[in-house]
C-alpha cells in the first residue's frame, strides 16, 4: 500500500491517469452482472439487452404486426451490436394525412428508408418531401418528425442507432 507522503511525481501521474481512464468508462459498464462482459452490455438499453451477433434473414410477411390509429408497425430487431451500438429497427405503414407522433427530439439518431408513398420530413422546422427510395437522417437531439402527405399509405423502415442515457 502506498502512503500519500511517499508518492513521487511519476506515481502521482500514473494514479491520476488511472482515475481519469476509469471516469471515462460509463457507470453501467463498471457494474456488469456476473458472467456478463462489459463490452456486451448496452448502457441505456438495459444490461440484459440482446446482443445481435447471429446472422439471419427475416421475410417481411413473417414480421409481427402492431396496429394503431395511424396505421401499423412491424418490429424487426432490437439489441446491441457486438461493437457496442444499440440498434432498433421497425417498419411503419402510415395512413394518408397522418403522423406517427408530433415532432420531437431524442438522443439516438434515426435513418428512415422510404419504400412507398410520400413523406414530409420536418427537418428542425424546415419541411422536405421524400418519396420511394428516399432516405431521411434524423440527427441526435435535433427536432424532427414525418407526415404522410400522399394519397396512399406510406411505408418506411426506421433504424434507430444509439442510447437514450
Amino acid at each position: 500500500m502506498l502512503r500519500m507522503n511517499s508518492l513521487n511525481r511519476r506515481d502521482l501521474l500514473a494514479a491520476l491517469s488511472s482515475i481519469a481512464a476509469l471516469a471515462a468508462v460509463p457507470a453501467e459498464a463498471q457494474t456488469n452482472e456476473p458472467g456478463q462482459r462489459p463490452e456486451m452490455m448496452a448502457p441505456g438499453v438495459g444490461s440484459g439487452a440482446k446482443v445481435l451477433s447471429d446472422q439471419h434473414a427475416t421475410r417481411f410477411e413473417d414480421l409481427p404486426v402492431k396496429k394503431n390509429a395511424n396505421g401499423e408497425s412491424r418490429p424487426v430487431m432490437q439489441g446491441v451490436l457486438p461493437t457496442g451500438e444499440a440498434v432498433e429497427m421497425h417498419e411503419t405503414s402510415l395512413l394518408p394525412g397522418h403522423m406517427p407522433h408530433p415532432a420531437h427530439k431524442h438522443r439516438h439518431s434515426e435513418i428512415m428508408c422510404v419504400r412507398e408513398g410520400t413523406l414530409e420530413f420536418d427537418n428542425n422546422g424546415k419541411p422536405e418531401r421524400v418519396g420511394p427510395g428516399g432516405v431521411i437522417f434524423a440527427a441526435s437531439n435535433v427536432m424532427h418528425g414525418v407526415k404522410n402527405v400522399g394519397d396512399t399509405t406510406a411505408q418506411y423502415f426506421v433504424i434507430a442507432i444509439g442510447r437514450e442515457s
